[in-house]
């Protein structure tokens, strides 16, 4: 890797990660690391907590599987709840007008990374 990239905040390489495609992530140390999603869509990278905002739960149930048939949607397989993919607001489903919690993320140099560290974020997120 270039020594330019932080290479404790890097997801993965952005080629990694299919278009349109989601893929999960743990990152951190401890018992609490940060857990969370990618979804991609075009060269836009959007990223999230790993969890209902209805029941607290991890969203997908098989790896890597966050999104609707079509990719049009994020979808919790709990409850069936629908999230808009650039925005993470629930638009059908049991927590309708919640959102997801963000997490910032950058593509450089080829990688989608964090834009913070992940020990922090996972502390925020716990």
């Amino acid at each position: 890797m270039n020594e330019q990239i932080d290479t404790l905040r890097v997801v993965c390489r952005l080629d990694e990660l299919a278009d349109p495609g989601s893929r999960a992530f743990t990152m951190g140390a401890g018992d609490w690391p940060l857990r969370g999603f990618l979804v991609r869509r075009g060269t836009r990278v959007f990223a999230y907590v790993n969890r209902c905002p209805h029941a607290g739960h991890p969203l997908n149930w098989r790896p890597d599987d966050f999104l609707m048939p079509d990719s049009s949607l994020i979808l919790c397989r709990s409850h069936g709840a629908r999230f808009d993919i650039s925005t993470g607001l629930c638009v059908l489903g049991p927590c309708s007008g919640k959102s997801l919690q963000s997490i910032d993320v950058d593509v450089q140099n080829g990688y989608v990374m964090l834009t913070r560290d992940p020990d922090e974020l996972a502390a925020r997120f716990a």
